[in-house]
């Protein structure tokens, strides 16, 4: 691979935005990626990819380059030369790269990769958590599968067409996919593609959402007809795979307290052809109030760590502080006991989060099936699902019935 000087550059330059500045990394790339009309897909695919790259192994790359936060232009250079020397890549006659040595770097990496926290990358914090929670063995195998670039995976959108419709016709564009066993509305991407330009996408025929995501709705058990109310809907993902169970049959409510977001699933649900979906912003409580008692099912996909995602946002892992942790368990536990109250007799729960510890996950579901709103609930089933046993996001669903008394 030869390196280009424009496109190192652009690397740089977000790199200075997310460290220094501490802007979201997808925020940045997306910005990034636009500065060059002329670049073609392969320009942009470095860009990205190598932007990633860094972000997500930040505490080694720094250590083998022997520098500190906060970082300037010429150790953030530095940094580049040690992901280059690591990749293979010769690095040109720059001045960025003049006495960059070498085996001196791949002899650090050896060094430095026998302490788990400097090879996977991660502050020491958040590794105490992680083996306190996960114990030695399963957290260092969930580390490293999360410091894997994640694939693209879609999701058809049964309401416009099949998974055999939308294999054939993503193959007519020149994007080849292939079905996953365990995920039966799951398309996996054998080559990585902006899937977000083909004819398939505009005409609403897939969104894009990771298979361990898929699992939710699913979980949730609906029937058309029902009264479904999704609490922290974000954007809609989960909603919009809701409507396409249901058939459009029914009624699902969205709720989030970013109003932002739910415009964003205004123009999905439009493009998707989902139209039994009404949208609320939670800015009192009450909203939450008046659908006491009144829904089939209630989904809450929790806000949380998102340490089951980071392979996905590994500038998360950076941002993350324990008071975050304790805070957001907090807030797990009031969002239960209330959004909880407004499922009907007879009707069911589903608590999700796209974490994996179990602070976050079983425990907070025992803490609420103790409590008054939790004492009405009995928990079906629950599952843990781990990135390096499914491939996929690390995420966390426990399913539970409300008694009919």
């Amino acid at each position: 691979m030869r390196l280009h000087r424009n496109l190192c550059f652009a690397v740089i330059d977000g790199l200075v935005q997310i460290f220094n500045e501490d802007h979201y990394a997808d925020k940045v790339i997306q910005q990034l990626l636009k500065r060059d009309k002329r670049w073609g897909s392969r320009d942009r695919g470095f860009v990205a990819e190598t932007t990633y790259d860094i972000v997500r192994w930040k505490r080694l790359y720094a250590e083998i380059a022997e520098v500190k936060e906060p970082f300037n232009r010429d150790n953030l250079w530095r940094m580049f030369a040690v992901w280059a020397t690591l990749k293979g890549i010769k690095l040109p006659d720059w001045k960025y790269f003049e006495n960059t040595p070498t085996r001196k770097i791949k002899g650090r990496f050896d060094e430095l990769s026998k302490d788990r926290k400097i090879r996977e990358s991660i502050p020491d914090w958040l590794d105490e958590v992680g083996v306190k929670e996960l114990g030695e063995s399963i957290w260092t195998k969930e580390l490293a599968k999360q410091n894997e670039q994640a694939d693209v995976i879609l999701r058809v959108n049964t309401l416009k067409t099949s998974i055999k419709d939308l294999q054939l016709k993503l193959q007519s564009e020149g994007i080849e996919t292939e079905t996953l066993p365990k995920h039966p509305y799951a398309l996996r991407l054998i080559e990585r593609a902006n899937v977000f330009k083909t004819e398939a996408f505009h005409s609403g025929w897939f969104e894009v959402q990771d298979a361990s995501s898929q699992l939710v709705a699913d979980f949730l058990d609906v029937k058309p007809g029902m009264k479904v109310i999704d609490t922290c809907a974000g954007a809609g993902g989960k909603t919009l795979h809701l409507a396409a169970l249901m058939e459009n049959k029914g009624q699902i409510i969205a709720m989030d307290i970013y109003e932002s977001k739910l415009k964003k699933l205004k123009i999905r649900a439009r493009r998707n052809g989902a139209h039994n979906i009404d949208m609320k912003v939670i800015d009192s409580t009450k909203p939450i109030k008046k659908l006491y008692n009144k829904a089939d099912r209630v989904l809450i996909d929790a806000p949380c760590s998102g340490i089951g995602v980071l392979r996905r946002n590994p500038d998360s892992k950076w941002k993350l502080e324990p008071e975050f942790l304790d805070n957001i368990r907090v807030t797990q536990q009031q969002v239960l006991n209330q959004y909880s109250k407004m499922v009907k007799a007879g009707g069911k729960l589903v608590y999700a989060t796209c974490s994996v510890l179990p602070s976050e996950n079983q425990n907070q579901v025992k803490t609420f099936l103790t409590s008054e709103a939790g004492q009405a609930f009995t928990l079906l089933k629950d599952q843990n699902i781990f990135a390096y046993e499914s491939g996929f996001d690390g995420f966390y669903m426990a399913i539970l019935e409300k008694s009919k008394n």
